[in-house]
């Protein structure tokens, strides 16, 4: 048994989330939960996959197939996992210079 093998679904659906970048407060509302629960399932979803560190997370999601991940555990990726996040649809849609060029001010580097 792999350990991915181990988590349940909504693990699954976070671990996803995470793997596409959304946020912990970005996570709590496409689930519909608060930032706490989300909190909570990652810490399980840690403890279950032995990593330490989102990034860590997104990597081992990446390296199992990234948004394929789900069937490949043989669950429908329909079944209860969150569609795949949308900025648009969310409003939060920026275009990517925009957002080199705010990183870069931030930073006081350049793009």
């Amino acid at each position: 048994m792999q350990p991915r093998d181990r988590l349940t679904l909504k693990e699954i659906q976070v671990a996803t989330l995470v793997w596409q970048g959304l946020t912990n407060k970005d996570i709590a509302a496409v689930l519909g939960t608060s930032e706490q629960v989300v909190k909570n399932y990652l810490r399980t979803t840690f403890d279950k996959l032995g990593v330490w560190t989102r990034l860590e997370l997104a990597l081992y999601v990446a390296g199992h197939g990234g948004a394929n991940w789900q069937t490949q555990l043989g669950r429908a990726a329909n079944a209860s996992a969150a569609p795949p996040w949308n900025p648009v649809a969310a409003g939060e849609a920026r275009p990517l210079a925009e957002e080199k060029a705010k990183a870069a001010a931030a930073s006081g580097g350049t793009t």
